[in-house]
């Protein structure tokens, strides 16, 4: 999805899709920064195929972006079952999600 700050700028917020509400989609921000380790907030994913420089990645767990279903860009990577599932469970632990 285009970055918020400016979407003008051409390019695209990496976001991990999680659920749906009709046609709006729910997503968690991306990020490769590495000062993102130990933050409150961020889970560690390691790297995988949605960076193009295999760059270990975190996920934000606190601020749920919504999208309309047709605003998607382009499919970077499926995530695999065991790391979306690592993510379902920090938000159920951590922020109460059923």
């Amino acid at each position: 999805m285009p970055y918020e700050d400016d979407p003008a700028q051409g390019k695209d917020r990496p976001v991990v899709i999680i659920g749906r509400d009709g046609d709006t989609l729910l997503g968690l921000m991306l990020s490769s920064q590495s000062d993102r380790d130990g933050q409150r907030h961020w889970l560690s994913l390691g790297a995988g195929a949605w960076d193009r420089q295999d760059r270990p990645s975190w996920v934000r767990l606190d601020r749920v972006l919504k999208m309309a279903e047709d605003g998607i860009r382009r499919e970077g990577a499926v995530l695999d079952r065991a790391r979306f599932d690592r993510i379902a469970a920090a938000l159920r632990r951590e922020y109460g999600w059923h």
